[in-house]
């Protein structure tokens, strides 16, 4: 095993550079997502091992990058829809050839526990050598597309909550599994659905807390599944992503607080748990067709 790894903070001190936007403080469990803004001159640079899983992802106009690993020398014309994979505990070098334009690069960190957790709850076998590969310049709009809702969350200062960020992170780590891993055999769900009595326990729990910032691990330990598991096994029990159910109970008891009392809206919508009135007016009007003002 490599010693001496390094971890994303400490690699951005390292190569001095300095996101334009960072998840660093939003206290996402197990991923860290950062946005750099390149400039457009010639840069080359060595990257240490890392502690984590690193994924670039290219946001811009297409330029040459070049990255040179384990002796091996890639290279190839990136641009927006292509993606990067390196591995955790492997070092590389890079140049990033001169563009016309800044290069903004998305860069997503992974601990590697969240990638053996998600291959040990889903049964595959021998999950504990199943590990990432190496892949450069791969077209991959989905995985681009799971990037984006990501920075968009992190835009928004987390306006969706945890709950969000955690169902989109086992997207993203079954999605790796899928595509970006020496995995030879096919994921399914082993488990094919949630019991009755399990589903009235977290729907239970759901609406007894709605007030709160839920969590997909907080929900999973309720009936003692995996996280991973659970969020498939609840879309397929209910029709709907844990997130979005919060989401449409959340409404609903807005609805009836609008109607039944007198509170004024800002106060409802942080009494049924939305972050702000504009995320619960943003909500609202989607699975309504008005706003909470019109309705009241």
């Amino acid at each position: 095993m490599t010693t001496n790894l390094v971890n994303p903070i400490d690699l951005a001190k390292l190569l001095n550079k300095s996101p334009v936007l960072s998840s660093e403080q939003m206290g996402w469990n197990g991923i860290l997502l950062q946005k750099y803004q390149h400039p457009s001159s010639a840069k080359e640079f060595d990257t240490p091992a890392l502690s984590y899983h690193w994924l670039l992802l290219p946001l811009g106009h297409p330029y040459r990058l070049t990255q040179m690993r384990g002796g091996r020398l890639h290279e190839s014309i990136v641009q927006s829809g292509d993606s990067i994979v390196v591995p955790a505990e492997q070092p590389s070098y890079w140049y990033c050839w001169r563009s016309d334009t800044f290069r903004p690069m998305l860069h997503i960190y992974l601990e590697p526990e969240l990638i053996g957790q998600a291959a040990e709850t889903l049964e595959l076998d021998n999950s504990d050598q199943i590990s990432l590969v190496h892949c450069f310049s791969k077209r991959d709009l989905r995985l681009q597309q799971i990037a984006m809702l990501l920075l968009d969350e992190l835009q928004s200062g987390g306006v969706m909550g945890r709950l969000y960020v955690e169902s989109l992170s086992q997207v993203l780590i079954v999605h790796l599994l899928r595509h970006y891993s020496n995995l030879t055999q096919t994921i399914t769900d082993k488990h094919r659905s949630l019991t009755p009595t399990q589903l009235q326990q977290v729907i239970d729990y759901i609406h007894a807390h709605l007030n709160q910032d839920l969590s997909l691990p907080e929900l999973a330990r309720i009936i003692n599944i995996s996280p991973t598991y659970f969020a498939s096994l609840f879309k397929g029990a209910m029709g709907t992503s844990p997130h979005q159910y919060v989401i449409q109970q959340r409404v609903e008891q807005a609805k009836w607080m609008l109607t039944k009392t007198d509170l004024a809206i800002p106060d409802v919508a942080l009494q049924v748990g939305f972050s702000s009135q504009s995320h619960m007016t943003q909500q609202f009007k989607r699975l309504t067709g008005m706003t909470p003002k019109q309705l009241r």
